[in-house]
């Protein structure tokens, strides 16, 4: 055998074994990478969800989930609407100058359109879920209860834009979450556009 035969044997079994250590490489990263990468079920929890509203009556309120927790949607009546602007004096923040709405739900109704309201059903005290309470529907709240949502757990009081109530354990208002309108009868809870 001479030095040149020889020579030609040993670099090919060194391609060989590079490409079989670089496939085995790639291999093993592949399963680690996509690892890394959320579940599907984890990307649709938090994906966007739509929402038809075009059954909800005035004063009807519908529950969604979205990221795991209860989203309120309230078709809310005039009643409801004027109960707000009474409460400005009784709430914590009637400024709303704690950051829990974007922008274009930094309004007296805390909402897009004044009839609707959407909210993340948590309470802002230790994680609760308040009580849908209208004032015809909870003679036991006092007769000073114009309606809104109470949280039984520690008795935090939110009114119809869920604004805390002055001396409610809860320290700010509810959560209104991103949301857009894609149709007058359709809503989309978690995503939102320029202008909404």
């Amino acid at each position: 055998m001479s030095e040149k035969e020889l020579d030609k044997s040993k670099r090919g079994f060194l391609v060989a074994t590079s490409v079989v250590g670089g496939v085995t490489a790639v291999g093993a990263a592949v399963p680690f990478a996509a690892s890394m990468m959320p579940s599907e079920r984890a990307k649709a929890m938090g994906a966007p969800v739509e929402v038809d509203i075009s059954h909800l009556g005035p004063g009807e309120m519908m529950r969604v989930e979205w990221r795991g927790k209860p989203v309120w949607v309230l078709r809310r009546t005039p009643e409801m609407l004027t109960s707000i602007e009474k409460s400005d004096d009784r709430v914590t923040d009637p400024k709303l100058e704690v950051d829990q709405q974007p922008d274009y739900a930094k309004n007296e109704a805390r909402s897009i359109k004044p009839e609707v309201l959407v909210l993340v059903g948590v309470c802002t005290h230790l994680g609760c879920s308040p009580q849908f309470k209208p004032k015809e529907m909870s003679p036991d709240m006092g007769a000073d209860w114009v309606g809104g949502f109470y949280c039984p757990c520690h008795g935090s009081k939110f009114d119809f834009a869920g604004r805390v109530y002055k001396g409610a354990p809860a320290p700010i208002n509810l959560e209104v979450p991103r949301y857009m309108y894609l149709a007058d009868s359709k809503i989309v809870i978690g995503e939102d556009k320029k202008g909404a």
